[in-house]
């Protein structure tokens, strides 16, 4: 699976109607506003609900938080990050597919540097 800044763009566009321009960068994600070496946890939320049709009701919460989300290292509300990225991936089990595994893996790694 290869993100670039041009598929992000048109997530993003697609999800929020916010037209996002790309200027010539086409080969390297779009990381986290802090730059905490991980993509914005809000894009991975997007591409998420862009794969995953009808997602199972146990994960929609966490999913919709994490849009809300930058680095593995913000709360929302009362919640941090990586609680709400692991309770998403405890209710993820019935995604599944190429992009779900991609994805999955990229979340856990993102877990692994939480301190």
């Amino acid at each position: 699976m290869t993100h670039n800044y041009q598929q992000q763009a048109d997530l993003i566009h697609q999800t929020f109607g916010i037209p996002v321009a790309v200027f010539g960068m086409t080969d390297q994600p779009i990381y986290s506003k802090g730059n905490a070496g991980h993509r914005s946890l809000t894009l991975i939320a997007i591409e998420i609900a862009s794969d995953w049709k009808d997602p199972y009701f146990g994960a929609v919460p966490y999913l919709e938080a994490m849009r809300s989300l930058d680095q593995i290292t913000d709360n929302y509300y009362e919640d941090s990050a990586d609680e709400i990225v692991r309770y998403f991936l405890a209710n993820a089990n019935t995604w599944r597919g190429e992009t779900a595994r991609a994805v999955k893996a990229e979340l856990k790694t993102i877990l692994k540097g939480v301190k």
